[in-house]
């Protein structure tokens, strides 16, 4: 069983549904040399995790990205999820954090503003998350309700090591397979424990959870981290700016150097790149007779 999935399931008698995610080795990589403080890594990973579960099942190609900026010591938090569930995402502070930081004093008046991407159709769809909540599981179980208009619970944990999360959803016929069943449920999962949720498979957990539930579990979808070098992208943005600038930038710093926030990479570019950056471009030049 990967250590990097997400998983739908179904109380079958109950007619209530449900995500597991547990991410190790992509959650790893996306935090690789970022040397991020714990409450970071926490509120990142939780972000992180929600996003997935709102991925998840998208009927289109394109992307979920939740971003927040504020005026906190989090300056920006932003995560990214493809439809095919590849993650990639950043934090960015301007001041030490304290461990035992809370959201509002870590985001500051910083909003959660969600988009949702179609990349068939070229439309975008964007909806605040309110900040109503101490957690960043707090603020989406409101908004899921709201916006769904489907009773959601939420709960999230997040490590240096893993990342982990449950989330269930009451469907409007629910009541009618067991009165006190959503109430049961909830009741269950209010007693998991951090270190479970984010270090346990979905079949351990939820077994250890709902053993006298019926469950269907179903697929597992990969989850996986891709923040790919785009060196043409940043030769385009060089070019863009003209041979005279980019030269004037060498000359000046004696090597351009390009950092990707986001994926955290840097290119670099010495005077040869350079010349042969600009020669490739004389070279595409139609020759006039």
């Amino acid at each position: 069983m990967s250590n990097n999935a997400i998983q739908r399931f179904l109380f079958k008698e109950l007619n209530i549904r449900g995500q597991h995610i547990r991410l190790q080795d992509s959650w790893q990589a996306m935090t690789q040399d970022r040397h991020y403080p714990e409450s970071i890594i926490k509120m990142l990973g939780e972000l992180t995790a929600m996003s997935v579960l709102m991925a998840n099942g998208m009927k289109h190609k394109g992307r979920v990205t939740m971003q927040v900026q504020g005026s906190g010591p989090i300056t920006l938090l932003v995560v990214d999820v493809t439809h095919d569930l590849k993650i990639r995402g950043v934090a960015k502070t301007n001041k030490a954090i304290t461990t035992e930081a809370t959201l509002d004093e870590l985001l500051g008046d910083g909003q959660i503003l969600m988009t949702l991407e179609n990349t068939q159709t070229q439309h975008h769809y964007q909806s605040y998350v309110p900040r109503d909540g101490e957690t960043i599981a707090d603020c989406f179980e409101t908004y899921l309700s709201q916006s769904e208009q489907l009773p959601s619970k939420i709960w999230l944990a997040a490590d240096a090591e893993h990342l982990g999360g449950v989330m269930i959803q009451k469907m409007p016929e629910t009541d009618g397979y067991d009165e006190d069943g959503w109430e049961r449920v909830v009741h269950l999962t209010t007693t998991v424990k951090d270190d479970e949720l984010s270090a346990l498979p979905a079949a351990e957990l939820l077994n250890r959870l709902f053993h006298e539930e019926t469950l269907e579990l179903f697929n597992a979808e990969e989850v996986v981290y891709e923040c790919p070098e785009d060196k043409e992208r940043v030769t385009n943005m060089l070019r863009s700016l003209g041979e005279a600038e980019v030269r004037s930038i060498l000359e000046e710093q004696g090597e351009i150097v390009i950092h990707n926030e986001m994926c955290n990479f840097h290119i670099r570019f010495n005077q040869n790149d350079v010349d042969a950056l600009f020669a490739e471009e004389q070279d595409e030049q139609p020759t006039v007779q």
